[in-house]
C-alpha cells in the first residue's frame, strides 16, 4: 500500500529536526570541518527531497504549498548526482535560513491533508 501525504510530510519534519540537532552549536567553519555532520545533514536533505518528490505525486496541492518545493527536489538531485559540486557554504545557508521555514510549512500542512491525500 502506498504511503499517504502525511507520511511524507512527517518524513520532512523529522529530517528537519535531525538537521537542527546535527548542527546545534556549530558555525560554518565547524560544519565544514566535520565530515560526519556534513554527511548526516546531506543525507537528511536527500530524504527531504525524496519525500517532497513523492508528495508531489500523491498530493500535488500540498507540494505546491511548500515554498520552493521544486528547488528542494533539485537540491536532492544535486546532492545525489552532482556531489562534487556541493558547496558547504550553500548547504549551511540553507540550514540557517530555510530548514525552519520548511518545517513550519510542513507542520501547518499536516492537519490540512486528508486521509485520501486531498488538501482541505
Amino acid at each position: 500500500m502506498p504511503r499517504d501525504a502525511r507520511a511524507y510530510l512527517a518524513d520532512i519534519i523529522e529530517s528537519c529536526d535531525a538537521i537542527t540537532v546535527a548542527v546545534r552549536d556549530l558555525n560554518l567553519a565547524g560544519y565544514e570541518s566535520n565530515r560526519l555532520v556534513r554527511s548526516s545533514v546531506e543525507r537528511e536533505f536527500i530524504i527531504i527531497g525524496e519525500a517532497a518528490a513523492a508528495l508531489g505525486r500523491v498530493a500535488p496541492d500540498a507540494f505546491d504549498a511548500i515554498t520552493r518545493a521544486r528547488r528542494i527536489v533539485d537540491f536532492r538531485n544535486q546532492l545525489t548526482h552532482e556531489y562534487p559540486t556541493v558547496d558547504d557554504a550553500v548547504v549551511w545557508a540553507i540550514v540557517e535560513h530555510d530548514v525552519s521555514v520548511l518545517q513550519r510549512e510542513c507542520m501547518s500542512l499536516m492537519p490540512c491533508v486528508a486521509p485520501n491525500d486531498e488538501v482541505g
